[in-house]
C-alpha cells in the first residue's frame, strides 16, 4: 500500500543555522575550563597533520582534554538546557504547524521538524528545542561501566549527513533500519518534494545538492549581527555563485522576517500541492455511475 506521504519534514542544520554559536565553545567550554582557540586548533592539526576526519578529530580532543573528568551523556544533556538560539525559535515549529488550514489538515497534512548535525547528541537532546522536533541526528558517545563518555559510537560529517535525509525520507530512523534497502518511491513517508532544509554554509552543500536534485527545497541563513559578514558571504557565494540554493535570508525565525516569509510561502506551496494531488487521486479513482 502506498504512503500517504502528507507530512511536510523540515531539516535544520543546527551551529551557526538555529545557534549563533557553535555548541561546544558555549555550554561545553566553560562548563569544563577548555580553552576554545587552543582546543580547536589542536582538533585543526589533527586533520591537517594526521589526516583524521575534521568530526572524529574534534571528538578525539575532546576526549583528551577530559581525561580522567569524562563526564556521562546524562551530563551533558544537563548542559545542553543552556544552549541559546537565534531569535523566534523554538517558537517557530508550532507556528509553522499554525500556518495549516483546515482543509490542509483534513488531508492529514502535517509538519515535522528534524535536526541533524555534526555536533553532539547529547547537547541538543537536553535543549529546549527538543521537545518541538521529531528526531534529532547528531555524533554520540558510549559509555564504559561507570557511565563515562568512553568512544565516538557514532559520527555524522557534512558528507554523511545526506544519509539521514535518506532515512527521513524512508522514515527509517533507528539506527537499526538499513537505509539502503530498497524502497519504492510511492511507499516512503516523506518525499524530497515535500522537505525543506535549512543550513548555513558549505558544509551543508551535500544536503543542498540532494535537495536540487530531488525536487525539494533549500534556503541558507547568515547571522546578521555578524561584524564581519562573513557568514553572510558564505551564503551569497552558495546562492550567487554556486546556485545552490535559490534563497538566502537573515536567521531571524520571528514572524515578519524574511526568513520566516520564506518558510511559511515553502509550507503553504507545499501543503497546496499535497492537496491537489490527493483531489487528482480521488478523481482519478472514480468511476461515474451510469446515466440513464
Amino acid at each position: 500500500m502506498a504512503s500517504s506521504q502528507t507530512t511536510i519534514g523540515i531539516i535544520y542544520d543546527y551551529d551557526q543555522t538555529l545557534s549563533p554559536n557553535y555548541m561546544q565553545d558555549e555550554v561545553l567550554f566553560p562548563h569544563f575550563g577548555i580553552n576554545p582557540g587552543q582546543f580547536w586548533k589542536k582538533s585543526r592539526e589533527l586533520v591537517d597533520e594526521e589526516g583524521y576526519d575534521g568530526e572524529l578529530a574534534y571528538l578525539k580532543c575532546l576526549l583528551d582534554y577530559l581525561a580522567m573528568d569524562r563526564p556521562t551523556n546524562e551530563d551533558l544533556r544537563g548542559l545542553g538546557a543552556n544552549l541559546k538560539f537565534y531569535k523566534g525559535l523554538p517558537e517557530i515549529f508550532d507556528e509553522l504547524s499554525g500556518l495549516l488550514t483546515d482543509q490542509q489538515r483534513m488531508y492529514g497534512i502535517k509538519v515535522e521538524h528534524y535536526i541533524v548535525s555534526s555536533g553532539m547528541k547529547a547537547l541538543l537532546d537536553g535543549s529546549k528545542l527538543a521537545p518541538f522536533v521529531k528526531r534529532i541526528f547528531g555524533c554520540e558517545f558510549g559509555e564504559d561501566k561507570d557511565g563515562r563518555i568512553t568512544f565516538p559510537k557514532r559520527v555524522i560529517s557534512h558528507t554523511t549527513k545526506t544519509q539521514y535525509i535518506f532515512r527521513i525520507n524512508k522514515g527509517l530512523l533507528e539506527p537499526t533500519d538499513d537505509v539502503n534497502d530498497h524502497m519504492s518511491p510511492d511507499l516512503r513517508p516523506i518525499p524530497f518534494q515535500n522537505m525543506i532544509y535549512v543550513g548555513d554554509g558549505p558544509t551543508d552543500v551535500p544536503c543542498f545538492t540532494l535537495m536540487k536534485k530531488y525536487g525539494g527545497h533549500a534556503l541558507a541563513v547568515y547571522n546578521p549581527d555578524e561584524a564581519n559578514r562573513s557568514s553572510f558571504r558564505k551564503c551569497y557565494q552558495l546562492s550567487a555563485l554556486a546556485e545552490r540554493v535559490k534563497h538566502i535570508a537573515p536567521a531571524d525565525y520571528r514572524p515578519g522576517s524574511h526568513l520566516r516569509l520564506l518558510l511559511e510561502e515553502m509550507v503553504m506551496e507545499i501543503a497546496d500541492g499535497i492537496v491537489r494531488r490527493k483531489r487528482q487521486e480521488v478523481e482519478d479513482g472514480t468511476v461515474s455511475a451510469p446515466h440513464f
